[in-house]
């Protein structure tokens, strides 16, 4: 049941990072859309390892396979189905960690919860899981493509180091030209600096991705119970290592006034505009037309290559020093992920949206 996600347009994933591969089920997605099979490999690189050196080094080549539901390039309106098999695993990795529990993750939650959990990775907790994801949410943004509707998300803090301009400040073309992916070149450059310095560590670090939707029609999410930055929030805290979402000013606008902090309204050639956007795009739970902006916190990667104190599956005291491929910081490869996960919304909105009207 909670493998699933979306009302209209619905992804269901399956697989473990150890398993034979990571897949899933998508239903609701409109006929007669072309699907770039291109363009959703282009989106899964974006996510996979191995980038590069301030990523895992793991070297997992994450090709997708359509099952079902697409006939000559184009959706059928039936269920696609899509796999990527797992190809570079090194489970004796994880033989240290059979018995005991990684501070921090999920691996004692998982265990008191079913009585049994897959060591290798993580299993389905890993951020492996992500892969369904990012195909699913490429699958949204080539229907989204049709309506205008744009999604970027980029990396605006790690550790200390942060964005201090808003969002329309900077040129988002550039995200893509560093491995950080940041629009920033110079604290791209601080930011992977940094990041390179916790891995020799054996360390990890957090921060902060911030996203920006343009183009979104007026009138997304519903009263009450189905309010839209209440979905994106969902979407973006199911991720793994996400902590704290907020969208427009968020916790910033504390410091202002009811009366600075209103976005008037004003008539702009017979189309109702606001002069600012505090709102970050929404009101009362709906979209207004503005662009959409939030951020997502992301904490530091549980394991880390550096003796810690913990427990055994008995309760007894011991030491643990992780071993294997892991990233110093999620932030790079969590990008498309932000990104896959609002379009999924979006989209699943959008066509919840339609069923409203008559």
């Amino acid at each position: 049941m909670f493998n699933s996600f979306g009302n209209i347009f619905r992804l269901t994933s399956f697989g473990e990072s150890h398993g034979k591969g990571i897949g899933g089920v998508i239903d609701g997605f409109p006929s007669g859309i072309n699907i770039d099979l291109d363009f959703i490999q282009a989106e899964l690189n974006r996510r996979r390892p191995g980038q590069s050196n301030i990523t895992t080094p793991r070297d997992e080549e994450d090709k997708v396979e359509i099952l079902s539901g697409v006939f000559n390039g184009k959706s059928t309106g039936c269920p696609i189905g899509f796999i990527v098999w797992n190809k570079n695993q090194h489970s004796e990795d994880y033989t240290n960690m059979k018995e005991v529990y990684r501070p921090s993750h999920a691996d004692y939650t998982y265990t008191v919860k079913y009585g049994i959990r897959d060591y290798r990775g993580g299993g389905r907790s890993s951020a492996r899981e992500t892969i369904s994801r990012v195909v699913g949410g490429a699958i949204a943004k080539l229907a989204l493509r049709q309506l205008g509707i744009e999604i970027q998300a980029f990396t605006s803090q790690v550790g200390p180091i942060r964005l201090d301009k808003d969002y329309s400040e900077y040129d988002l073309d550039l995200i893509e030209t560093n491995p950080v992916r940041c629009p920033d070149p110079m604290k791209a450059k601080e930011m992977e600096e940094l990041i390179l310095k916790i891995k020799k560590e054996g360390d990890t670090i957090g921060g902060v991705l911030t996203c920006v939707i343009k183009n979104c029609p007026i009138g997304l999410g519903q009263p009450v119970f189905g309010k839209l930055h209440a979905a994106l929030g969902n979407a973006m805290l199911s991720i793994n290592a996400a902590k704290a979402f907020e969208y427009g000013d968020g916790f910033k606008g504390l410091k202002l006034k009811g009366s600075e902090q209103n976005d008037a309204f004003y008539n702009q050639c017979g189309k109702i505009q606001t002069k600012t956007n505090h709102s970050g795009g929404i009101q009362g739970g709906i979209s207004n037309g503005q662009d959409i902006y939030f951020r997502v916190a992301f904490k530091p990667v549980a394991t880390v290559l550096m003796e810690q104190e913990t427990v055994n599956i008995d309760g007894v005291d011991t030491t643990l020093k992780a071993r294997g491929r892991h990233d110093p910081c999620v932030l790079p490869r969590a990008v498309p992920i932000v990104e896959a996960m609002a379009a999924m919304t979006i989209l699943d909105y959008y066509l919840l949206d339609r069923t409203t009207q008559l």
